[in-house]
């Protein structure tokens, strides 16, 4: 009966964290969703082909992709060249995919 209680508090702990993840998304994601929305109709077109591109970037690749890119491939560009700790990774690649 330990045993059961213990993954009961376990579990439980991995859904705060759940939780936490999917309320940060959604306030970042829904805006940032917004913007993309409104350049993809802007009548620039250098803005619209980049909205474009970011949006088949998105779609195209597996969510799992993507948060392995950010948390290992991101420090190894010569640009940006930072790691990002676990949860701040995690949220860049589901506000980025879910936008």
């Amino acid at each position: 009966m330990d045993k059961l209680f213990d993954t009961f508090l376990l579990m439980l702990d991995g859904s705060e964290i759940t939780l936490e993840i999917f309320v940060v998304t959604l306030v970042l994601a829904l805006p940032l969703g917004m913007l993309a929305a409104l350049g993809r109709l802007s009548k620039l077109k250098a803005m619209s082909r980049l909205v474009e591109f970011y949006i088949w970037l998105m779609r195209g690749t597996p969510l799992m992709l993507q948060m392995l890119f950010i948390y290992f491939a991101l420090p190894f560009v010569p640009v940006i060249g930072i790691r990002l700790p676990d949860f701040p990774a995690a949220i860049v690649a589901f506000v980025l995919n879910y936008a």
